[in-house]
């Protein structure tokens, strides 16, 4: 057995060293040693009070048989539960991208009014001309994926099952590489191209000559000087757009984005010129020159309705009705909009002009729909998020009274509109939205398993608020189909979870029927001190020492295998849907078990992601 130095111990004081693997609080990642540790063992007490899950893997030591090796089909339509759909379409978008290029190039190498510039240019021109094409499909997809109520509407279709409608901007993201590809492309061949022009130049006889004429045809030409504006453009939004740049400094990412603006309108008059002319008239007709309009008109006129659309919900009356300041640098906003109708998993664009008008934030929702406004809980970590702390008179800085450290656990009432601070006014706020994401379809199951990580947890919240008005018939709410929902939250400390702590208490107050299973997993080392405190507070004790849940805590990360096979064993032949918000590397690993433990005639998992 491998050698264990931590002095984490869950084994329940059975069979010390096989048991202690055999639990689901530990990993497997920890030093082998002969002796089992002493501390924090579970006492009778708190097995009893272990979860359905916990439990049956903790007082079990039964070796898991692996699947069997399932055959081409099998796999086939394991795939499908998860992969297949995304994958299919990614492969029909590369597809019409190759057979796009195929077909264009064979064009322009064959076109008979195109003789003089392949004469001049040699296989260079018809490359740049089909990557101009290739980028003119781009053009008509780029648009689409941030148009957030065309895809809300369209994911309650039938298309969701076919359209991975959630990977929105991943295929955003996907489609502006394949721009910039293209783009280089078509750079590299007109670079040939115009050294091509300087060297057939009859006024460029000298080799200085002929680089002023080059440098000519790239700053002074109509085409060269759009084409190089586009490719400056497009240079700063990729360079701010990637993932690191874009989380330290959204602001950067937001305003640098909008040259877009700048990139498609030198990209409508680059083609305008008419600088490689056909053999034949008409020469520039409308037909063949500048017709990026063409593209960009359908992807285009949608995104200008969303953008009036939002210009129009923002002017409802919006305003903040409540302020709450939550231990951990958590704020929790309650907002009332006229006309807004909101569905449990959903999330909102905020913005808040005296901040500034232009910048809008994604935020999920924490508030139920059964509830009469709408609220989001908001980490203190960014400029613009410290900026609205400020505005809104939650002081995170100061660490004496009233500072975070002085913050209940059901947290602070800072302000209400009406009872505000004194010589404090609320900012105004705009809200846009709410947008559909992939919690949001939680009720197509009657088993979820809902797993977040740290701040992650907030679109749960929502979740969680509308299935426990649901099971009690609270506010008109409709009756739901779920008849099992586990939440498991992994956080790194104890005050990441404090600002959540009433509505888990509630929910387990409420949940006569057991039908929501909550576990709490703490990753951080904890010190010697704290753990002999649990120890004595937890014997005997009914509820847990840290959480004050009946459910106890678990310390370390969750063994995901024994979670998603437990659940196997218990919702047989079910579809349950899997959902998660939170940090990529978790994401992955429970995408991987979410195909492992997928079986098409038996319980099937089905795992969505929130993507902002």
């Amino acid at each position: 057995m491998p050698n264990r130095s931590s002095g984490l111990d869950f084994s329940d004081g059975r069979s010390p060293n096989a048991q202690l693997d055999q639990h689901p609080d530990l990993s497997g990642d920890y030093a082998a040693g002969n002796v089992q540790p002493s501390h924090l063992q579970r006492n009778k007490t708190e097995r009893r009070r272990l979860q359905g899950l916990q439990r049956t893997n903790t007082t079990t030591s039964v070796t898991r048989t692996p699947p069997e090796a399932r055959t081409m089909m099998q796999k086939y339509k394991v795939w499908m539960i998860n992969e297949g759909g995304r994958q299919m379409f990614f492969g029909i978008w590369v597809f019409l991208h190759l057979l796009v290029a195929v077909f264009g190039f064979l064009n322009y190498q064959l076109k008979d009014n195109s003789v003089g510039a392949r004469a001049t240019f040699g296989i260079t021109f018809p490359i740049a001309r089909t990557a101009a094409l290739v980028l003119h499909v781009d053009v008509i997809f780029i648009l689409l994926p941030v148009c957030r109520n065309f895809i809300s509407i369209l994911r309650r279709t039938p298309l969701n099952d076919i359209i991975p409608f959630d990977k929105n901007i991943t295929f955003h993201k996907a489609t502006a590489w394949s721009i910039v590809a293209g783009s280089a492309v078509h750079i590299a061949a007109h670079m040939v191209n115009f050294a091509k022009l300087a060297m057939a130049d009859p006024d460029a006889k000298t080799t200085g000559q002929r680089i002023v004429a080059f440098l000519a045809a790239n700053f002074i030409t109509g085409p060269g000087a759009t084409g190089w504006i586009m490719t400056v453009s497009l240079g700063i939004m990729v360079f701010f757009a990637l993932e690191k740049r874009r989380r330290a400094h959204f602001e950067w990412f937001w305003y640098s984005h909008h040259l877009f603006i700048v990139f498609f309108i030198n990209w409508q008059l680059h083609g305008m010129f008419c600088m490689i002319q056909p053999d034949r008239p008409p020469y520039c007709s409308f037909n063949n020159i500048g017709v990026f309009w063409r593209y960009w008109l359908v992807g285009g006129v949608i995104w200008i309705g969303e953008r009036i659309l939002r210009e129009i919900r923002s002017r409802h009356i919006t305003y903040i009705s409540k302020v709450i300041q939550h231990p951990s640098n958590v704020m929790e906003l309650q907002i009332k909009k006229e006309k807004t109708t909101t569905r449990a998993g959903q999330y909102i664009f905020l913005s808040c002009p005296e901040i500034s008008y232009f910048q809008w934030h994604p935020f999920t929702l924490t508030s139920a729909p059964e509830e009469d406004y709408i609220s989001v809980h908001i980490r203190v970590a960014g400029d613009f998020t410290t900026a609205l702390s400020k505005a809104v008179g939650c002081d995170f800085e100061t660490k004496g009274k009233g500072g975070p450290k002085d913050a209940p656990a059901g947290g602070k009432l800072v302000t209400t509109a009406t009872n505000p601070m004194i010589n404090r006014t609320l900012p105004r706020v705009m809200v846009d939205g709410p947008f559909g994401s992939a919690s949001e379809d939680f009720l197509n199951y009657e088993t979820i398993l809902l797993v977040g990580a740290g701040i992650g947890v907030t679109p749960f919240a929502s979740i969680l608020k509308s299935i426990w008005y649901r099971m009690n018939n609270f506010n008109n709410s409709k009756p739901t189909r779920l008849s099992k929902v586990y939440f498991t939250w992994v956080i790194r400390d104890f005050g990441t979870a404090e600002w959540f702590h009433s509505l888990l208490h509630a929910i387990e107050e409420q949940d006569t029927q057991n039908r929501i299973e909550i576990n709490i997993y703490l990753t951080a080392k904890i010190k010697e001190d704290d753990m002999n405190n649990i120890i004595v507070q937890d014997v005997g004790a009914e509820k847990d020492a840290i959480t004050s849940l009946r459910a106890p805590t678990h310390f370390g990360r969750p063994n995901w295998d024994r979670v998603f096979s437990s659940i196997t064993e218990k919702h047989p032949e079910t579809d349950v849907g899997v959902f998660f918000c939170g940090p990529a590397v978790l994401s992955r690993q429970l995408h991987q078990m979410s195909n492992k433990y997928s079986d098409h005639k038996g319980t099937r998992f089905f795992f969505g992601k929130e993507n902002f």
